[in-house]
């Protein structure tokens, strides 16, 4: 899958444009690559519809943020493939950014010269929407690591599979709604001062559909939508974070009467892990040596991401010492690379010594007669200033 682009660069606007300044650009890609001013033109409405996908993440403060933070990952555009991110459909972008443009229901009006609505003459009825649901997933760091495929069961709205959604009992239990003669709208002209001007508003008497059922599902009740359970599979990619919201376009409630369903939302929490610690992509083990192991050296064993490792202790460690291995912690979510395995040393002190072996170290100490010089006193304590600066 090819990688997404940069969502400023799409709307050509800086990462400091104010929220009018994004909302500005839009409205002139918008008019710029509009399907009704380039008939035809596939290159044009897929322009038309990557400026809307940028516009519904920068043009929502929270999603922004997101986006800032984790990239297309954390706003469900993933560049990772999987089932995240879905892309928009022409019905989607007409019925959310509509208001931009004045219009109704994605209705974009008369700019430019070139003609109101999609594909020469768009219908203004209203186009219901599911609700977005919001769960929460736990994952190990080893499955944060690696990305993980997990299969969750939601309680939601689903579609009626006895009326297809429709809410009726079949294909001709319809009518043409009365009030607004099936346009979803009532139109109103008022003479001002200024002119004529004109106001449209929703059909109460149809909620915007244009239509009106005349006999209703059995199963439904003539909504279209019952409650059910789904088992849904999510495809997470590597190097996700605590408190971050991917989001799965259409796997939400169900609409009414075979709208537009809402989204999902997975929210991502970390299991602690029993010896290892997260610092961002950095992973934090922190290793106790025995003083013969710390002032001899040897080899000892250490947990990773990936199992176990044994590393070398070099003679005469002191506490405090940090080893590195390099792309030995969590892949970044947003490029190539991976943080560290950070290995912090202490050595353990016994606090309740036999004679036998308090004779052994006095013998040691004797025998060693240790006089740190003024480098090795520094070099060690620096350490320790290094832990509270």
């Amino acid at each position: 899958m090819a990688t997404k682009r940069d969502y400023y660069e799409i709307l050509e606007v800086p990462k400091t444009a104010t929220s009018e300044e994004i909302k500005k650009a839009y409205r002139k890609k918008a008019i710029q690559y509009h399907p009704d001013k380039n008939p035809d033109d596939k290159a044009a409405e897929e322009k038309f519809k990557e400026a809307a996908e940028a516009y519904e993440v920068l043009g929502n403060e929270e999603k922004r943020k997101r986006y800032d933070q984790f990239g297309h990952a954390g706003v469900g555009g993933s560049a990772y493939g999987g089932d995240f991110g879905g892309g928009m459909t022409m019905e989607d972008i007409f019925s959310q950014f509509g208001d931009i443009f004045g219009g109704h229901f994605g209705n974009f009006g008369n700019f430019g010269g070139f003609s109101t609505g999609f594909g020469g003459g768009r219908s203004a009825q209203r186009v219901n929407r599911g609700t977005d649901l919001r769960v929460k997933v736990k994952l190990t760091l080893k499955e944060i690591a690696t990305g993980v495929e997990k299969k969750i069961k939601v309680k939601k709205y689903i579609q009626c599979k006895y009326c297809n959604g429709t809410g009726a009992e079949n294909s001709t239990a319809f009518t043409t709604c009365t009030t607004c003669k099936g346009s979803g709208v009532i139109t109103r002209v008022t003479n001002t001062i200024l002119g004529s001007m004109q106001t449209a508003t929703t059909c109460s008497a149809c909620g915007g559909e244009g239509k009106i059922i005349t006999k209703k599902c059995i199963h439904c009740s003539g909504e279209g939508i019952v409650r059910d359970e789904e088992v849904i599979t999510l495809n997470i990619p590597a190097g996700v974070m605590e408190g971050m919201q991917l989001s799965m376009s259409g796997k939400g409630n169900a609409a009414r009467h075979g709208g537009i369903n809402g989204d999902l939302l997975v929210v991502i929490e970390e299991e602690p892990h029993p010896e290892l610690i997260r610092d961002q992509n950095d992973v934090i083990y922190n290793l106790l040596l025995t003083f013969p192991t710390a002032a001899m050296g040897g080899t000892v064993e250490i947990p990773t991401l990936d199992g176990k490792a044994k590393i070398k202790i070099d003679p005469g460690t002191q506490p405090g010492k940090v080893l590195r291995l390099r792309n030995k912690g969590l892949p970044s979510i947003n490029s190539y690379g991976a943080g560290d395995l950070l290995i912090n040393i202490a050595v353990y002190v016994p606090e309740n010594l036999t004679t036998e072996q308090k004779n052994i170290l006095n013998e040691m100490d004797k025998a060693a007669n240790f006089q740190p010089t003024k480098a090795v006193k520094d070099k060690i304590f620096s350490r320790f200033r290094n832990i509270f600066e």
